[in-house]
């Protein structure tokens, strides 16, 4: 159920009718593949209605989350670039290797990659916010939930709509333009554009300009004094993130028969800002006099950072750099899904076939707080992914039914990276790469093949049984090396010539993941059901790791298990009062074997993804109120208590400067290790709630007016997922509200929305200040600074929208 206003739309995308004296509107949802109602769904889902989605400006995957108070949206630099997190369980941000335990499903395709939050979405029919283990009904699965969206497609009349906002404290400007008209009676286009531009931004960077030195390693190692070169690191943009984006999407639907529907799809994508970690913030130091142990500033929970640009000498001197050594994350995608739906009396084809493309480019400033020895380092990764999908669904009259299909994707990634670093440069290194510290490459081809089916069977008129699996074959075959290494630290890191410096692995996993569920329509309006599911989430290889001479298994720090779900649901949902409310119910438990946990392990300078056992468990309470005695009032909320926690993680790294005292076991001079079998799980708050407010009326009978006010509610957790104190996020409450005033049959409407309106500082994530904290495993130790995915700040924009 949605704990949101029910204005909700059909599958053609034609709005629902909103009730014309109060109570609730239905809502349709295709949690199972077909159009059904939220209400007769044994799933816990909230769904997302197209005119909620307008009125609360929903245009990405992270303002989705303020919807949502059990989702959680970590923006990272680099890596996989986001930490999706729901009812607790997450995927590491810092590998790019890592698909989401909370996948994205646009359109009905598979986006597991955590670059899709760089992804604009607008023109939406709904969104769906699938909650828990997803093993038969989107793309290849995910283990802990799924976000589905649903773009709009052309209707039988003629739509043509243009909005304009401005948003004040980023002083974006955006325009929005949408046509839609039939070209017969069975073929339809739309085209739908967007442009937007800050000329500020929401964080302010506090950097000074400061001298860097660099030396030549080839005249050190002679000798000499390695003939220094001094330029100056000049600050980032002092206001970020300075987004541009450009956002564009063709849709051709043609209905060839009464029975055949064939629906294409483009999308671009083009999005750039002007710091690829402007969000990081030092809110936590280790330090006991509060200041930063890179900067020291004091860390504080505002909205600042301190970051510089590339210095004079480097700027363009490193691959895709840019010549003036400015910050920069540009984001470039491109993708087309075909749906083919063909229908008879019995049964329903589908086919969705899906091409899509993208390319993350960036400079950053990877202390992500800058001092005369930072590290800068650039980036250039692709993805491209092709699949096919096929499922045959039944609709017999009778008790049984059906639902079986297949799925085959291709996959590669392609992965570049280096850094300039220990204020080295090289002058006998070949041309482009005399300042670099080290390079890495690195490339993964994948190939999935899965079957699913279920069988659902009317054991009476009021209760059903469904049970199905899928089985998934997955391959993929990866390089890493670091072809180049500059010979100051030869020490630290393999040079691809090495013995060990050229990794390959060649995985293949295999899985059966199967669900059943039990339905009793216990009333008209009362649904109970239960159900035991299971999940799986394929193992990998992280693209972005490190190759160190420390390590003595370079192919186990760059290489992790599967991780699986199993465990049970129950709901009961409700539409009483003469259908004025809504009143649901969930309890859950999932136990989460090799649970995918990244980490940068200090001593041995590598990346790791190690796996832990974990569990989620909990309650939600949903509801929804429109009273027949007041039309156009809506009341809903929701309260949510999640615990999740490790059940078995006991050899898990330490935090830096955890000492013997707080658990820290040096087990070797380059390991210290520590349980934290029973400790909760990154960004995972006991409570979580929301309470939301709409009233819409007429004025007269040519003008609507109407008012919305949203608040969410979470409780304190840990940001680090090594139980590191210092990480603490404590509860807080954000408020987001509108105004819209417009004609009566939506011809045109202005509106006033504001999001964050008690300017909260929040963080969804968090990764320990390089080159921070000592002392670990010892009996003295100095905590690292943590450095926290920052959210939005107050933002308060007017929207004005044409209909003609």
């Amino acid at each position: 159920m949605s704990a949101q206003p029910a204005w909700s739309q059909d599958g053609e995308g034609v709005a629902a009718v909103r009730p014309s004296s109060g109570g609730l509107s239905e809502i349709v949802v295709t949690a199972r593949k077909r159009e059904e109602s939220v209400q007769d769904v044994p799933v816990a889902v909230t769904a997302l209605s197209e005119e909620l989605i307008e009125n609360r400006d929903i245009t990405s995957v992270e303002k989705i989350a303020a919807i949502a108070p059990q989702f959680n949206v970590g923006r990272a630099s680099n890596g996989s670039g986001a930490q999706l997190t729901l009812r607790g369980i997450g995927s590491s941000s810092t590998s790019i290797g890592i698909e989401q335990s909370v996948a994205v499903v646009v359109d009905g395709a598979y986006y597991g990659q955590g670059r899709v939050i760089n992804e604009g979405f607008f023109d939406l029919a709904r969104v769906e916010v699938l909650k828990g283990p997803q093993a038969l009904f989107f793309g290849k699965n995910a283990t802990a939930g799924v976000i589905s969206i649903t773009t709009k497609d052309p209707g039988p009349d003629p739509e043509f709509m243009v909005k304009a906002g401005y948003e004040f404290v980023a002083e974006q400007y955006k325009l929005e333009a949408v046509g839609s008209v039939p070209l017969g009676d069975r073929l339809g286009f739309r085209l739908a554009a967007r442009y937007s531009k800050m000329d500020d931004g929401y964080y302010t960077n506090l950097a000074e300009p400061f001298e860097y030195t660099t030396r030549d390693i080839t005249d050190l190692l002679a000798g000499g004094d390695g003939n220094p070169i001094t330029s100056t690191a000049q600050p980032a943009a002092r206001n970020e993130p300075g987004e541009e984006e450009v956002l564009a999407r063709a849709t051709l639907k043609w209905e060839a028969t009464d029975n055949l529907t064939l629906t294409l799809k483009g999308n671009y994508d083009w999005n750039t800002v002007n710091n690829s970690s402007w969000n990081y913030v030092a809110y936590a130091c280790g330090r006991g006099d509060g200041l930063s142990q890179q900067t020291g500033q004091p860390c504080r929970t505002d909205f600042v950072t301190f970051q510089n640009n590339l210095p004079d000498a480097l700027a363009g001197n490193i691959p895709w750099s840019r010549d003036d050594g400015a910050l920069y994350n540009r984001y470039e995608s491109a993708s087309s899904t075909l749906n083919t739906v063909y229908e008879t009396d019995f049964l329903q084809i589908t086919s969705v076939t899906n091409y899509q493309w993208v390319n993350n480019k960036w400079t950053c400033a990877c202390d992500f707080q800058s001092t005369p020895t930072s590290v800068w380092a650039t980036e250039n990764s692709s993805w491209e992914a092709w699949s096919e999908e096929l499922r045959f669904l039944s609709t017999f009259d009778g008790p049984l039914n059906f639902m079986i299909g297949g799925l085959y994707q291709n996959t590669t990634r392609d992965f570049n990276q280096q850094a300039a670093q220990a204020n080295l440069y090289n002058s006998a290194a070949p041309a482009g790469l005399e300042f670099l510290g080290n390079q890495k490459f690195s490339q993964t081809k994948g190939e999935t093949f899965a079957v699913f089916g279920q069988l659902t069977y009317e054991i009476t008129p009021d209760l059903e049984l469904a049970g199905g699996a899928r089985y998934t074959d997955e391959t993929k075959d990866s390089y890493f090396v670091q072809p180049y290494v500059n010979p100051g630290l030869a020490g630290v890191f393999r040079i691809g010539s090495d013995p060990l410096g050229y990794v390959t692995a060649n995985q293949h996993f295999t899985d059966i993941s199967p669900e059943a569920t039990l339905t009793w329509q216990a009333a008209d309006d009362v649904l109970v059901y239960g159900a035991y599911k299971t999940a799986y989430k394929s193992g990998g290889f992280s693209n972005g790791g490190i190759n160190s001479r420390f390590s003595s298994d370079p192919l186990g720090d760059l290489t992790f298990e599967p991780e699986t779900a199993e465990g049970f649901e129950v709901g009961i949902k409700s539409t009483i009062l003469d259908n004025q409310l809504r009143l649901n119910l969930t309890a859950f438990t999932y136990d989460y074997s090799d649970l995918q946990v990244d980490f940068f392990n200090s001593p041995i300078f590598a990346f790791q993804t190690l796996t832990a056992d974990s569990r989620s468990r909990g309650v939600e309470l949903e509801f929804e109120f429109a009273p027949y005695a007041v039309e156009g009032l809506n009341v809903y909320g929701s309260i949510n208590y999640t615990e999740a926690e490790y059940t078995d993680f006991e050899g898990a790294p330490c935090y830096a400067g955890q000492t013997t005292g707080e658990g820290c076991i040096q087990i070797s001079p380059i390991a210290a290790r520590q349980d934290l079998t029973g400790a909760p799980l990154s960004v995972s708050p006991d409570w979580t709630g929301n309470l939301g407010v709409t009233y819409e009326r007429d004025i007269g009978t040519n003008y609507r007016a109407g008012l919305s006010i949203d608040a969410r509610y979470s409780d304190s957790y840990l940001a680090s997922g090594f139980g590191n104190p210092l990480s603490v996020q404590d509860s807080y409450v954000t408020l987001d509200a509108g105004l819209r005033f417009g004609a009566a049959d939506d011809n045109w409407k202005i509106a006033l929305i504001g999001k964050n309106l008690t300017n909260q500082f929040y963080v969804t994530g968090v990764v320990d200040g390089p080159f921070t904290g000592a002392g670990t495993g010892t009996a003295v130790g100095t905590k690292a600074d943590q450095l926290g995915f920052g959210s939005l700040p107050r933002t308060v924009q007017i929207e004005l929208t044409k209909r003609f």
